[in-house]
């Protein structure tokens, strides 16, 4: 069965909150892998001294789970208790230094890392996991993300995406010089043709030379810190891992959302379609997103609702004329798939942007189960009426 199950385990964990002025969604599901590596963090209220601040975080893990899950429950500590973190606040938290703030995060996610380290199973090098992270602290004037990885953020406002984080991926100028000098190699896009980031927390065996700083290793732990001020236009902050960007664009994720908020207020709801769009569009990994709903987003409208309806129901029509013209098919084998292939060559208006059919693949299952079943009891009433025919004869 190697790395992949037979079939997705779909199922979802999920989260919502609210605090400072912003509500928050969280969906994970495991997806095709044998086993769930991501974790995620939200925390409304930051610290007493930082009770308007706000922090969120997404971490997908590999070669198993004990990292991520690790960064999800530490990291903010490690961040908080930084004395460049607190000097930067010590003086008034509404304006922190930037500069300090900064430093204080990278040293937060380094100390982790180290901490870690140390840490017996660890230290003993039984275990080899490691994770990529992008967090965010929302302030009441800046956004300030934080990536190491290939995990990503993107901020929309006014209708558009106005800033992503930058993966970090061996293959960029900057992480391939960093690994060359370190004595490894890029091989088919990965750091000795297998781990396919370059940044990392954890992957210990990545960070052997201890004569090196520990940002100059073959994997580092250091984050890039990005800020953004805060504007009444924006819309949505949204954290994910690359199971989700492996498959769809951040214009693509954008407009989904910007979309699905048009619909419906439930950000639960929202984050678990997004990860059902992504499943149907192929991605094999596990998925893990926030969305952080801010001042400006969408909100809800009859009218996108009537829409929404009345595409689910064209949807049910045109799968309902495939399924006739399908008479000689066994359709308790017709996957979803199967029926989004075959809707695909149909000219469908009012589908979700950035979704497509696949955004509305648990519809199509729901639809096909239904006509299935109905074909199923019309092929049993003409077999009983077949068979009272021949026993009056």
């Amino acid at each position: 069965m190697g790395a992949f199950l037979d079939k997705p385990k779909t199922e979802k964990e999920t989260r919502k909150g609210e605090g400072n002025g912003l509500r928050y969604g969280v969906a994970a599901m495991q997806g095709w892998r044998v086993e769930m590596e991501d974790a995620h963090s939200s925390i409304v209220s930051l610290s007493e001294q930082l009770k308007d601040w706000s922090y969120f975080g997404v971490f997908d893990g590999h070669a198993g789970a004990n990292v991520s899950r690790f960064c999800a429950e530490n990291l903010h500590s490690f961040i908080l208790k930084n004395t460049k973190f607190q000097a930067a606040i010590k003086e008034n938290s509404s304006s922190p230094d930037l500069n300090l703030l900064e430093q204080g995060i990278c040293d937060g996610f380094l100390e982790m890392d180290a901490a870690m380290r140390e840490l017996p199973n660890w230290k003993s090098g039984e275990d080899k996991s490691g994770s990529t992270a992008v967090t965010l602290i929302v302030t009441p004037t800046y956004f300030v993300f934080a990536n190491c990885g290939d995990s990503r953020g993107i901020l929309c406002h006014n209708g558009e995406v106005l800033y992503n984080t930058v993966d970090h991926k061996p293959s960029h100028t900057n992480e391939k010089d960093r690994i060359e000098k370190a004595g490894g190699s890029v091989m088919i896009q990965r750091i000795n043709g297998a781990l396919a980031v370059s940044r990392a927390l954890g992957d210990f065996e990545y960070k052997l030379d201890l004569s090196r700083d520990p940002k100059a290793q073959l994997v580092s732990p250091e984050p890039e810190v990005y800020f953004q001020s805060r504007g009444e236009h924006d819309e949505f902050v949204v954290l994910a891992c690359d199971g989700v960007w492996d498959v769809m664009s951040n214009c693509e994720v954008s407009a989904f959302i910007r979309s699905r908020l048009q619909v419906t207020d439930d950000l639960e709801k929202i984050c678990c379609e997004l990860l059902d769009t992504c499943l149907a569009k192929g991605s094999r990994d596990n998925m893990s997103v926030i969305i952080l709903l801010l001042p400006g987003s969408p909100k809800v409208s009859e009218e996108a609702i009537k829409q929404d309806e009345q595409l689910e129901a064209e949807i049910e029509k045109k799968l309902a004329a495939v399924i006739e013209k399908e008479s000689g098919f066994d359709l308790s084998e017709m996957t979803v798939g199967y029926a989004i292939s075959c809707l695909s060559s149909e000219e469908i208006e009012g589908l979700p942007p950035g979704g497509g059919l696949e955004s509305k693949s648990n519809v199509i299952e729901r639809c096909l189960d239904k006509l299935i079943d109905e074909k199923s009891k019309e092929k049993d009433l003409n077999q009983k009426n077949s068979s009272k025919e021949e026993d009056e004869t």
